[in-house]
Order: structure tokens, then C-alpha cells, then sequence
């Protein structure tokens, strides 16, 4: 019998007790689920490297992303949605619907049914979809700062919108990183797929043409200010592949190398890495087998 392990985030914004119990049953349908609930930060990396045929994490992009860090080679990875905004699972092509995308991975685990996948390494951690110095890392790490509700969920998309105004509205943000073969920006931002995030149901883009079977793409603004923003606005609404005095644009990398001018913060997944000076951003191609 296929053993599935099923690694859960509590305290996930959609994850509650019934959902959970009609996950487990669906998934069971492929296999002999075992669920283990995290505990604390890093919780889901421990749990990953545990004996199993496929592993299954049930939350957001963090308990996603903890997972995939110490996911074994060769093991097929779920991703199910269970987090506000669960970027991995729904860039994959997974709906919303954690029961409805947990009755597409069983199918996926009886037929053996998966995708190959590239992910992406700072300093040596895995992320799925994004790494962000500068301003959408700032935007994370406001979030964070915010708390979580009585019941430990953490805040949703307009919390987070409501924060990457506040930072924006600074209204002047010059050059503060360079980006070696590519020039000086004041933030950069880099997708492993697309879309980069979504803001609710919108999808928000760093490049059209980012691919989980390709290299990394960047998408770094040169300056943010009143006259720059509302092209990187479009940008990011539309996914256009055109470089710009404003926007220097990557495609297809294998390595990027970045010196800030002064410690910067840094995140991946939406997770945040603290400030970082110099950071190496690698693409880690055909990493891992996802079920779809």
C-alpha cells in the first residue's frame, strides 16, 4: 500500500478539524495517510525526511516551502491549498478548494501522475515560487509584525495590501543593490514560475515567461517613485516581457549575485530571512516531482 505523508499546518488560515478529516479521507483513496500536525517554526522540514511514497503539505506557502527543504530525493510532493494565498499550489494549477485539489493529487499518486520541477536557492535554502530583496520583503516582514489572530491565524490579503501601500507610499526609493551583469536597482524580485503572487484572485507577474521547468527571471525596479509607479504597477498586472529605463528584466538564469549597499531584508515564499548585505540566488533545475 502506498504510505502518503500528510504534513499540516494548524494554524493555516483555511485549515480547520472537518476540513482536515475530509482531506485524509480523500487521500486516502491512494494510500495509508499519516498526518502530523507542525509545531513551530522549521517543524515541517523534520517531518518531511520521514519514511514515506509521497508527501503531502497541508497550508500555506511556509509549511510548503519548510517541506520542500527536507523533502528526500526522489519522493513525489502535493502541495494542497490551505494557507490566504497558497501561491505554489494555485501556480501549479490547483483550485483553490483544498478538498477538490486534495481529490486531483489522489489521482495523481494512483496513476503516478507527476511534473518535473525546478526550484530556487538562496544561500543554500529551496523556495518554490519567489525570493524578493527589498520592498516586497519589507511588505512580509510589516505582515509578520501585525501578529496573529486569537484563533493563531495569520492576517489575508489585505493586511498585506494594506502594508505594501504603506511602504510604497514613501514615494522615493533609489538604487540600493547591484546586481552583478545587470546594473543597480533598488529592489529585486525573482520568480521561479508564474505567476510571481496573487493579491486575491488577481495574479501578479515578475515575467510571463518564467517556467518551474526553466531558470529564474528578474524583475528589478531601477527607482520606485511617483512617476516609475504606475509602469511597474502595469507591469505586475500584466506580465509584459519589455526592459525599460525603469525595469531591468532577466530571463532563464542560472545565477544571480547581489551587494546591497546596506542590509536589505530578504524573503522567500513569503517567508522572511531576516537583512541580508550579499546574497547568491541560484535556480536548482529538475529538483523535485510534483503531483498534479
Amino acid at each position: 500500500m502506498t504510505r502518503i505523508l500528510l504534513i499540516v499546518n494548524p494554524f493555516a488560515s483555511s485549515v480547520h478539524e472537518r476540513g482536515l478529516r475530509a482531506v485524509e479521507q480523500v487521500l486516502a483513496h491512494a494510500g495509508d495517510v499519516e498526518t502530523l500536525l507542525t509545531e513551530r517554526a522549521g517543524h515541517a522540514t523534520e517531518l518531511a525526511v520521514r519514511e514515506a511514497d509521497a508527501v503531502v503539505a497541508f497550508g500555506g506557502d511556509g509549511v510548503v516551502n519548510e517541506a520542500v527543504n527536507g523533502l528526500p530525493d526522489g519522493i513525489p510532493f502535493g502541495a494542497l491549498p490551505g494557507g490566504g494565498t497558497s501561491v505554489f499550489a494555485r501556480a501549479l494549477g490547483l483550485p483553490r478548494d483544498a478538498l477538490a485539489a486534495a481529490e486531483q493529487l489522489a489521482e495523481a499518486v494512483v496513476s503516478g501522475r507527476t511534473r518535473r520541477i525546478g526550484l530556487g536557492r538562496v544561500d543554500g535554502r529551496r523556495f518554490c515560487f519567489a525570493a524578493g530583496i527589498g520592498f516586497d520583503a519589507a511588505t512580509v516582514r510589516r505582515v509578520d509584525a501585525l501578529g496573529r489572530r486569537d484563533d493563531g491565524k495569520r492576517p489575508g490579503d489585505l493586511a498585506y495590501a494594506y502594508e505594501l501601500v504603506r511602504v510604497l507610499g514613501r514615494l522615493r526609493i533609489e538604487p540600493a543593490l547591484e546586481i552583478a551583469g545587470h546594473g543597480r536597482a533598488a529592489a529585486a524580485l525573482v520568480a521561479n514560475g508564474d505567476p510571481y503572487t496573487y493579491a486575491g484572485s488577481v495574479p501578479l507577474h515578475v515575467s510571463l515567461d518564467a517556467r518551474f521547468e526553466l531558470g529564474l527571471d528578474l524583475a528589478a525596479p531601477v527607482r520606485i517613485t511617483p512617476l516609475t509607479l504606475p509602469r511597474l504597477v502595469a507591469h505586475a498586472l500584466r506580465g509584459t516581457n519589455r526592459p525599460s529605463d525603469a525595469l531591468i528584466l532577466a530571463h532563464d538564469v542560472d545565477r544571480l549575485e547581489i551587494a546591497c549597499d546596506r542590509p536589505l531584508p530578504l524573503q522567500v515564499d513569503g517567508e522572511d530571512l531576516g537583512d541580508v548585505e550579499h546574497v547568491v540566488i541560484e535556480s536548482e533545475r529538475d529538483a523535485i516531482d510534483v503531483l498534479v
